[in-house]
């Protein structure tokens, strides 16, 4: 399993895993072909591994936001340079799946540029926003606005909970679900101004 490998990577290869687990989390937010990649699971074990070693988690932080953001830059840059024609690479091509992006694009459709940084909260999503971003021609510095706050608050919240809750024997046997229930609580503030901007153009 994908957990077991990067357990090994902590436990094995010291402060050097970070740099893999940097290359890790590039890959799944920079490139459209690889959406299947666990970045929540990834930071969450990445933030109990700094908080069993004794690190200070704040250079792990900004290391891997950095990484997070550079790769939403890197995606928003194939999608406004290459488009949906990057399905035609043979192999990876058939990543970049027609659900995919209509789950993505619907995703957009509610939330507006908000999706840009609520997307990092949501698997699959938050590799093709910025590839549709791309394709939409949206403006570069609204973009990036949007891209640096979801990528510093997704690291910080997936760190930090590892580095605080990471060793509870509880969160071990439970982490899909707390996972989940984080995705849930960090979407739900925009759900509620969506519902009240519904009802105040009705």
């Amino acid at each position: 399993m994908f957990t077991d490998f990067i357990n090994t990577i902590l436990t094995n290869y010291g402060l050097y895993a970070f740099a893999i687990i940097f290359v890790i989390i590039f890959i799944e937010t920079g490139l459209v072909f690889f959406p299947f990649l666990p970045g929540d699971s990834l930071l969450f074990m990445t933030g109990a591994s700094i908080a069993k070693s004794g690190y200070n988690p704040v250079p792990f932080i900004m290391l891997l936001a950095s990484a997070a953001i550079i790769g939403d830059y890197v995606n928003y840059s194939l999608g406004k340079k290459y488009g949906l024609s990057l399905r035609k690479v043979p192999f990876l091509g058939k990543f970049i799946k027609d659900t995919h992006i209509a789950e993505t694009e619907q995703f957009f459709a509610k939330y507006g540029s908000l999706a840009i940084s609520l997307g990092r909260f949501v698997p699959i999503v938050r590799t093709f926003i910025p590839f549709i971003s791309g394709i939409g021609r949206m403006d570069q510095k609204q973009f990036l606005i949007y891209n640096c706050i979801g990528g510093l608050s997704w690291v910080l919240i997936g760190i930090l909970s590892g580095f605080f809750f990471g060793s509870i024997p509880f969160v071990q046997s439970h982490f899909e679900m707390i996972m989940l229930a984080i995705i849930v609580i960090s979407v739900l503030p925009i759900v509620f101004v969506a519902i009240k901007r519904h009802l105040n153009h009705k």
